[in-house]
């Protein structure tokens, strides 16, 4: 199937099924069941055949009598089992003989019985577990992604429909929606604990390192450059008494002083540079378990969360995203579908590259599905009941015809051929019998 949106058209990828799962089409299955049908009918018809040749000349060639008796008995056989597939649909000739049209006359039972055969079995908590246990949803999803037909497909899909969803959205409501679920993604999120996984790796990676040293290299740079500055400054504040170059003379000795405590500070054993990250360390352990830190975070974030400014401005930040996401839509879609289809390889990788969480994950997925359908197990068997019931006869026996009438006509087939083996067994016994 090809979806056309603005620019170029689009493949919608396919789920690839394996090939036994493959399901044939009403159609072929109506051939199927004709032609099974002829193949039945045109061996009776030989049955027949055989029977009224055998009996004019059997006076001829005695021995053909056996060969009589078997096709009388397939023919015999034929009939019951065709009597016997057809009863179970409809009146064999509309004759209305008692315990025929078995399925449309008993349609509100068997959507009763079929309900509860789903409920109680499909549905129970154990087999539904055992079932669901055994399907690896997530390697199969991170299969199907792995391939790069589908994830292509898939990518350049987003990337073509994702802006014109976007633009035919009620951008106020949307905009007001994504807010409100950002606040409610913050209030559940502890501030002081994440505060401290943040500092952590910060200062872990370096970063408290790096912005001392830019800070040091700040303030030199400052002090230089404002020397002439500094110097005027010492001068204002000292008496009138004291010569101007005794004040140059200090203000150049405050300045060499604090130039050589700033070099002295570079070195990261100094015991300033020690007092600072015991200092951070510190608050990185009181951060996550000091509850005292744990109650200011959480009084500030129901501040800033509680302050209109908050909304206003996420509400302006996801007009600026959408702003910028339709400007140019056609020109953006090819970088977004190459965006969207490294993100889905580099999930499939991540689903892949562990078996342990793949199981968690499939755990997780499998114990959501049997909370969503087990509550509901009563619904879903009374809702199959209803659309049994809700059928009308004919359409009731012309679904289960499709489904089963194939196989069915294999009993009329082994009817006619048994029969007729017994039938002649028979009349070798009843010969054996005479001739003793």
């Amino acid at each position: 199937m090809t979806l056309v949106a603005p620019g170029r058209p689009i493949k919608v990828p396919k789920v690839s099924r394996p090939a036994e799962a493959d399901v044939k089409s009403a159609q072929a299955k109506l051939g199927d069941l004709r032609r099974m049908r002829a193949i039945a009918l045109s061996l009776l018809l030989l049955m027949t055949a055989i029977f009224v040749a055998t009996s004019l000349v059997q006076a001829h060639w005695p021995a053909l009598a056996y060969l009589r008796a078997f096709a009388e008995a397939g023919m015999v056989g034929a009939c019951a089992d065709w009597f016997a597939v057809v009863a179970l649909f409809r009146r064999p000739f509309g004759l209305p003989i008692p315990h025929t049209g078995i399925v449309p006359n008993n349609k509100d039972r068997i959507g009763a019985a079929l309900g509860r055969f789903i409920t109680n079995n499909f549905l129970h908590p154990k087999v539904a577990d055992e079932q669901l246990a055994k399907v690896d949803m997530v390697g199969r999803l991170a299969r199907w992604i792995k391939d790069p037909d589908n994830s292509r497909q898939l990518a350049q899909y987003v990337g073509i429909s994702l802006p014109h969803v976007l633009k035919s959205a009620s951008q106020p409501e949307l905009g007001e929606f994504l807010a409100r679920v950002a606040q409610r993604g913050l209030e559940s999120i502890p501030v002081a604990p994440l505060a401290s996984r943040i500092v952590a790796v910060l200062w872990a990676g370096g970063a408290g390192r790096l912005a001392i040293e830019r800070a040091l290299d700040f303030a030199e740079r400052s002090l230089k450059r404002h020397k002439s500055a500094i110097t005027e400054i010492v001068s204002e504040q000292s008496s009138r008494w004291i010569p101007k170059w005794v004040d140059r003379m200090i203000a150049d000795r405050v300045l060499a002083g604090v130039l050589s405590t700033l070099e002295e500070l570079r070195d990261e054993d100094h015991p300033w540079r020690v007092e600072l990250a015991q200092t951070v360390e510190k608050l990185i352990t009181d951060l996550a378990i000091d509850p005292d830190m744990y109650a200011v975070g959480e009084r500030l974030k129901a501040d800033v969360l509680a302050s209109p400014v908050f909304l206003e401005q996420a509400k302006s930040l996801w007009a600026e995203i959408e702003r910028g996401l339709q400007l140019d839509m056609h020109a953006r879609a090819e970088g977004t579908a190459r965006a969207v289809e490294a993100g889905l390889q580099s999930f499939a990788n991540w689903l892949s590259e562990d078996p342990d969480r793949q199981r968690r994950l499939n755990r997780r997925i499998r114990l959501l599905l049997l909370r969503m359908l087990l509550p509901r197990r009563a619904e879903i068997g009374a809702y199959v009941t209803r659309v049994v019931q809700n059928w009308d006869a004919d359409t009731l026996v012309n679904r289960l015809e499709l489904q089963v009438g194939k196989d069915l006509q294999y009993i009329r087939i082994n009817g006619t051929l048994v029969g007729g083996l017994v039938g002649l067994l028979i009349f070798i016994a009843s010969n054996w019998i005479s001739g003793s």
